[in-house]
């Protein structure tokens, strides 16, 4: 059952990473990685209203792993923001390069605190 459900998470998250980077991208003239940049920030915010949930006690192991272990692992990507990030050095843009680690950390670390404080304070 649990494989289920980190699959059934998964299988929702990965398209919608995708779909997600795609239309964020669409909007922005820039080579700043806005569509990795968001998905992994609102990914951040899941998972943090997520576990402020469980460990406040107002869900169980199966919402975490649908939602925190499937639809974030799927929808969060690392291995792209960390790519990303190369390219934008590679390049000569390392001030985007830069502005995507410091944000990407700074912003992502912010959002599952919010997550999780909400998760603490609105479902126990």
């Amino acid at each position: 059952m649990d494989f289920l459900l980190v699959a059934a998470g998964g299988a929702v998250g990965a398209p919608l990473r995708y779909l997600t980077d795609r239309a964020v991208q669409a909007r922005h003239d820039t080579v700043f990685p806005w569509g990795t940049f968001t998905v992994n920030v609102i990914g951040s915010l899941i998972l943090g209203l997520v576990t402020g949930a469980a460990l406040s006690g107002s869900s169980g192991h199966h919402l975490q792993l649908l939602l925190g272990t499937g639809l974030c692992g799927a929808l969060t990507t690392y291995s792209t923001f960390s790519y990303e990030t190369l390219r934008l050095a590679e390049t000569g843009a390392r001030a985007f390069a830069a502005a995507n680690v410091l944000a990407s950390i700074g912003v992502g670390m912010g959002a599952v605190y919010a997550g999780y404080a909400l998760g603490q304070a609105l479902l126990s």
